[in-house]
């Protein structure tokens, strides 16, 4: 029966809360609950005391600092679910901790300076790249591994669908983490890399050079798939939205450009004062940008130029990391004195996967999930610019497919079925007759071939005259010859 007009729009009404679009169909989405201030005051000058006396219990132990200044400055990497932040500082202090609990999972002292450092597929494992070599260590702080063919590691990014460690020094290097193998090895030809992204929506590996260009690379290619010239000096960071559609850059010219992918084409300029070295985007689009002491986050970066900041905030040292946390309005920023984790409100998707992305998952999900995301892996060949390809049907090879096959049925159909002896009474077939019977036919076919190769050679090539022998004497022993 149909359901009355009344009682439709009430349902509508009622499931409209729970109709959320993706950050790259609107700029804002339905539920996204940014920061309002009052009548004209501008939200970047309210501080983050007042945003976390004005939010709930929960949502205020969310911010927090933590005095570090023995081992900075640090960088900080977030787990794919958002629970769990580990910290490295540049002079070889390590901790890994469940943030959301406060719970320190372990903390240690490799001894030597940090580079840069990740977690991989599951909090139990985690890269640390040192001054020499790669290490991959366990959740308790444990040595797990020391790859020396990944040699002065400047910056990683692991992609996590492929099961993929990205690192960058002079080369281009991928690790399978699955199999323990090096996928690929290329020497970029453009000096020191400290500046490296990763496209979330294609798994392509961004990279910044001092000619003031960005790179566009795939485990399976020798040469970049894009080059694109975004600035006139060195670029100091790149970040790319979660959607794959745009990018933002940051360049020595203190200029901040946003650039569609989808076209390679620049959108919005701004000029900061002194220019940002660290970029990053939130799930929801919003772009974080460090400018030495001072994080900036910018609102509605791809819809219009940005002319002021959504959020403001002086740190006690200038910063060295950036990071927004998944599914969290958090964005935690490692700097010289330490580490601080700042609420920004409308950065973190509100609803996740279970399936792929649960917080609050046990140790038994966690297994579970872990088996399933292996066996589910992609092959580092099918990484491209334009993913979509893969689902696609090409025209031209199906209708070649299909003209071999007529052609493969027109062949079959020529062809003469082999002889089959046909099966006699009883007592008058066995083995030895039916063989006799098959050669009698294969002969009498092999006759008839050369029948027809030697009339076509006669009328091809006729014979020469031969001259006539005089006859020889006949004698009553011929008859023996032979």
């Amino acid at each position: 029966d149909p359901v009355p007009p009344e009682r439709a729009r009430k349902r509508r009404g009622n499931a409209h809360p729970f109709l959320i679009s993706p950050p790259h169909f609107s700029p804002s989405p339905p539920l996204a609950r940014y920061l309002e201030g009052e009548e004209d005051e501008d939200t970047c000058t309210i501080s983050q005391a007042d945003i976390a006396a004005a939010v709930d219990l929960a949502a205020s132990a969310k911010h927090f600092e933590l005095r570090l200044d023995r081992f900075g400055p640090y960088r900080l990497s977030y787990t794919r679910n958002g629970r769990h932040l580990l910290l490295g500082g540049r002079r070889g202090h390590v901790a890994a901790l469940d943030w959301q609990t406060k719970a320190l999972m372990c903390e240690i002292n490799v001894m030597e300076s940090i580079t840069d450092l990740t977690w991989l597929h599951t909090e139990t494992l985690l890269a640390v790249a040192q001054r020499k070599w790669l290490y991959v260590y366990d959740q308790q702080g444990l040595e797990l591994n020391c790859l020396k063919r990944f040699h002065g590691v400047q910056r990683m990014e692991f992609l996590p669908y492929h099961f993929l460690l990205a690192t960058a020094s002079g080369f281009l290097q991928y690790l399978d983490i699955s199999v323990g193998k090096e996928v690929s090895a290329t020497c970029t030809k453009a000096g020191r890399l400290a500046v490296m992204a990763q496209n979330p929506s294609n798994a392509i590996v961004h990279l910044g050079h001092s000619n003031g260009t960005v790179t566009l690379w795939s485990p399976s290619a020798k040469a970049p798939l894009a080059r694109m010239l975004c600035h006139q000096g060195a670029v100091r960071a790149v970040a790319v939205e979660p959607s794959g559609s745009y990018m933002a850059t940051s360049g020595l010219d203190h200029k901040l450009h946003i650039y569609d992918l989808r076209a390679y084409r620049r959108l919005h300029s701004l000029l900061l004062p002194c220019g940002a070295g660290l970029l990053d985007f939130s799930q929801r689009g919003l772009l974080g940008a460090a400018c030495q002491e001072v994080v900036q986050v910018y609102k509605d970066v791809s819809v219009c130029p940005p002319q002021k900041p959504y959020l403001c905030h002086r740190l006690p040292g200038p910063s060295h990391g950036l990071r927004f946390c998944p599914f969290e309005d958090v964005l935690g920023v490692g700097h010289a004195q330490g580490f601080a984790s700042l609420l920004v409100p409308g950065a973190g998707e509100p609803n996740f996967d279970a399936l792929e992305n649960n917080p609050f998952r046990s140790r038994r999900q966690r297994q579970e999930w872990e088996v399933k995301a292996f066996l589910e892996k992609i092959p580092s060949e099918l990484i491209t610019l334009d993913p979509t390809q893969l689902g696609r049907v090409d025209p031209v090879c199906l209708e070649q497919q299909r003209e071999e096959r007529a052609q493969r049925l027109v062949r079959a159909w020529e062809e003469e079925e082999p002889f089959s002896p046909r099966r006699k009474l009883k007592g008058r077939d066995s083995a030895g007759s039916r063989l006799k019977r098959r050669k009698k036919v294969a002969a009498e076919e092999q006759r008839a071939l050369i029948r027809k190769s030697l009339a076509s050679k006669a009328e091809t090539q006729p014979a020469a005259a031969q001259p006539k022998l005089p006859p020889a004497k006949r004698s009553a022993l011929d008859r023996f010859r032979k």
